[in-house]
């Protein structure tokens, strides 16, 4: 099973000293968050998208590709890649130029985000949400799979003899997760192609998180490609973590009822008990997030935000250590020790790479110049007499 960290970047005032970080400090504590975590054996580091304040996460793949640089093996994902008003066609090549450097080391959650006035900003209509999620992934499914694509629909212009450039590494695409807390067409989405689907459940009781992942469970058996329990799910989750449990909730109530991100509703017991929030000693986090497979059936990926609601630097580092070396490595073994033999590990750009090459053979690297229109006229053969060769 695959645990990890997610970020959404957000610039908030500690409540303990009211001081605010610049965004440059915002920035270089995130590219330290996923160093550590990398260093602590922690297996995904995932970056959200906003492009309004208080977030400062309007390009993810310029950040995730100077954190691939600085970081060995862990998976640098998307928290969310805004398929609605992101062109596709620019997804699928940013991402699989991140695949490139990266060596493989990149997968992303597609969502449709939850700041209506990014629809307008970016050209689109929110009304439009749901059909923009489903018409502009199919293409950018296409644009991954196919070398030459012809393709026509609603919400850009057509495309004819279209090659996306880089094509993904290894011949294989980065995997997606579909990222939805409420809404079933994106379980159905996420089912009908057989990728994973993600539910960032931090503000939603189990039951209604339990509901969702059975719906995704049953679809994808439905459309064939294995057993409800095969099925590939993600979820969401928050921590703060201190060796004695009565420390963890002094030291976080502050933050806590001073997040706007809690937005002033629960107490932060009342938030406990209702959602996958846990504060408190390493065996009490473990035994909660031993939880979540009882409700949901064993799943493959846990990410943790652990960088919100104001914390300092300092206090951000101690969590995703005690993370790391404290929760994890129990939860891994507990875990992974109950999960059936046929019950897929999450996804990694080697396991994806095996199964293509189980399906189709070795895949051939070689640049491929009869892809796409060519109309800068590469081959002898496309000269027509006029002077693009000379």
């Amino acid at each position: 099973m695959q645990f990890g960290i997610f970020t959404i970047a957000d610039i908030t005032p500690d409540a303990a000293t009211g001081r605010v970080p610049s965004e440059h400090e915002r920035l270089e504590t995130m590219v330290e968050e996923a160093t550590l975590a990398d260093q602590v054996g922690l297996d995904v580091f995932a970056l959200g998208e906003h492009h309004n304040p208080p977030f400062v996460t309007s390009s993810p793949t310029t950040t995730l590709a100077f954190i691939g640089a600085h970081t060995e093996d862990i998976i640098l994902s998307t928290a969310t890649t805004l398929i609605t008003t992101n062109d596709p066609v620019k997804i699928a090549e940013d991402y699989a130029m991140l695949q490139h450097l990266t060596n493989g080391r990149v997968d992303l959650v597609m969502g449709r985000g939850n700041t209506g006035p990014v629809y307008p900003w970016f050209g689109q209509d929110i009304r439009k949400g749901l059909e923009l999620a489903i018409e502009n992934y199919d293409l950018l499914h296409r644009l991954w799979r196919e070398d030459v694509v012809d393709w026509e629909g609603e919400f850009r212009t057509p495309l004819q003899q279209f090659t996306s450039t880089p094509r993904p590494l290894d011949g294989v695409a980065p995997f997606v997760w579909h990222g939805s807390i409420r809404s079933p067409q994106i379980a159905e989405q996420a089912a009908y192609y057989g990728d994973g689907f993600f539910h960032n459940n931090i503000f939603w009781p189990l039951s209604h998180t339990r509901q969702m992942v059975q719906l995704y469970r049953q679809r994808f058996e439905h459309y064939g490609h294995g057993t409800a329990a095969q099925a590939i799910v993600g979820l969401g989750g928050q921590a703060f973590i201190r060796k004695n449990s009565q420390d963890a909730i002094d030291e976080f109530r502050p933050y806590f009822d001073n997040a706007p991100v809690y937005g002033g509703g629960p107490s932060m017991e009342d938030f406990m008990k209702q959602t996958p929030l846990a504060v408190g000693s390493p065996d009490q986090i473990i035994e909660r997030y031993l939880q979540m497979a009882d409700n949901v059936g064993d799943y493959q990926r846990q990410l943790f935000l652990m960088d919100h609601a104001g914390l300092p630097r300092k206090t951000i580092l101690e969590q995703i250590e005690l993370l790391g070396t404290e929760v994890v490595p129990v939860l891994r073994m507990e875990l992974d020790a109950r999960r059936p033999a046929d019950v897929p590990d999450g996804p990694t750009h080697a396991a994806l790479v095996a199964k293509a090459k189980a399906e189709r053979g070795e895949f051939d690297d070689r640049y491929r110049f009869e892809t796409g229109d060519n109309w800068t006229g590469l081959r002898a053969e496309d000269d027509h007499g006029d002077d693009r060769l000379a």
